[in-house]
């Protein structure tokens, strides 16, 4: 049977309204305002050459693109901050905007909570932990790799943060893994075949 070359494809946004609650333009065929002439909406497909195999990546946008989708990002994200203040002042609500903004810290701390729960170590209250070990290591090799690439470039606070976040879970993970592997007698870990504390 002759090898088949796969089909191109084009990846469609069918979204009616945006962020905002603006309407949008559904036409298929309709030419983004950002966009620049050559480039229409939607991801644009190139095939590698070289490649047995039809292999098709996403083409990386110019520095240009970049930079106005940037400032267009940053416009957005200004007009949602004001609307953010005046709902929070309504509200009485003394947080700011600028508190929901995100940071290094308040990335490591979500990482590090999320790894807490899938470790079983954290559980919404009158639930049962429960273990998620291949979540749980995922999450903790994403803060190793986080350390890894910003190695030399974070803040002393910074990276303290990170290394004892990164220590305690690991710590953690060795600790579960190894009761799991060899549990007291009558004792049933969480996260052992999937089974929470019983």
């Amino acid at each position: 049977m002759p090898d088949e070359k796969k089909p191109s494809f084009v990846v469609n946004d069918r979204r009616k309204i945006n962020f905002f609650g603006e309407a949008l333009d559904t036409d298929p065929n309709h030419q983004s305002p950002d966009a620049p002439p050559e480039q229409k909406a939607g991801p644009q497909l190139v095939e590698q050459p070289g490649s047995q195999e039809s292999s098709e990546q996403l083409k990386s946008p110019s520095a240009e693109e970049q930079d106005k989708q940037a400032d267009r990002y940053n416009e957005r994200s200004r007009d949602f901050d004001a609307r953010l203040e005046k709902e929070l002042k309504a509200h009485g609500d003394p947080r700011k905007a600028s508190d929901f903004e995100m940071s290094f810290d308040k990335l490591v701390a979500s990482l590090y909570m999320t790894a807490l729960m899938q470790l079983g170590l954290v559980h919404q209250e009158g639930e049962k932990p429960r273990a998620d070990l291949i979540g749980a290591r995922q999450t903790i090799d994403t803060l190793s790799i986080l350390a890894e690439k910003t190695k030399g470039n974070l803040t002393n606070d910074e990276q303290t943060v990170l290394t004892n976040c990164l220590y305690e879970l690991r710590m953690a993970y060795v600790e579960l893994t190894s009761t799991i592997a060899h549990p007291p007698s009558g004792v049933v870990p969480p996260g052992s075949g999937g089974v929470g504390t019983k």
